[in-house]
């Protein structure tokens, strides 16, 4: 159907349809599931979407395509056991080795992380400084050898959407791989995640949709006292409330 290349270029393989477009599907899709909407949000938006913004012109002919036509599953892997809304104190690193990089470390609650063949990572190029240039970020073939994902139990909810334990033991990645440059990390972070943010908004407003598709029925068809439920005040107050918000 084209979800998947809404944000991409013609010349990718995507329909370049635009941020808002982008949205409103993420909107109906939440409206009948919520781990579906996260799963695709995550492929989207936190793998395709960062590649399309920060990648050369050859990254994006090599992994684009597939991803635009679900071929692949995309992900990103940003936190860490010890290391999540403080995400500058990540322990994954990236040594360079001749012309491919080493990868050694944990990544936790990382969504699409079971399921993903293309996934964006992390790492610590630069142990010894703190700063935004200790990071730089990866694209990362899930089939080198070294990697390995699990998925985490026991979900509150969004069990439709497989969330990882990812573990990376000496995996090599060429260094062509890496998106702008080194120690470019958090730059390519904080580009992706203001966008990540304005297209994740819509799934809650179409899981709120969807509460209001099968609650305003109910409060009709629900009798007490002699008449449906919606005709009293107070629950009226409540959906006029829920439809407004």
């Amino acid at each position: 159907m084209g979800i998947f290349g809404m944000m991409v270029p013609e010349e990718y393989g995507g329909t370049d349809m635009g941020v808002f477009a982008s949205c409103i599907v993420g909107e109906e899709i939440a409206r009948v599931h919520g781990g579906v909407s996260m799963v695709i949000g995550a492929h989207n938006n936190l793998c395709i979407h960062v590649i399309e913004k920060n990648g050369t012109h050859e990254q994006k002919e090599k992994f684009l395509p597939d991803l635009v036509a679900a071929d692949k599953v995309g992900a990103l892997a940003m936190s860490e056991p010890s290391a999540g809304s403080d995400v500058m104190s990540m322990k994954l690193s990236a040594v360079k080795k001749g012309d491919h990089y080493i990868l050694n470390g944990n990544k936790f609650w990382i969504t699409n992380g079971p399921v993903c063949d293309t996934l964006i990572v992390y790492a610590k190029t630069d142990p010894t400084s703190k700063g935004g240039k200790s990071i730089s970020a990866f694209i990362v073939n899930t089939n080198t050898e070294g990697f390995s994902a699990n998925k985490i139990p026991g979900k509150l909810g969004m069990r439709g959407s497989s969330t990882g334990d990812l573990t990376f033991d000496n995996v090599h990645v060429p260094a062509e791989n890496i998106l702008i440059g080194e120690g470019m990390g958090a730059f390519v972070l904080m580009r992706g995640l203001n966008m990540e943010r304005v297209t994740a908004s819509p799934a809650p407003i179409g899981i709120m949709q969807a509460v209001i598709d099968e609650a305003f029925p109910y409060a009709h068809e629900r009798k007490q006292f002699g008449r449906p439920i919606g005709h009293f005040q107070l629950m009226q107050g409540k959906m006029a409330e829920m439809y407004s918000k």
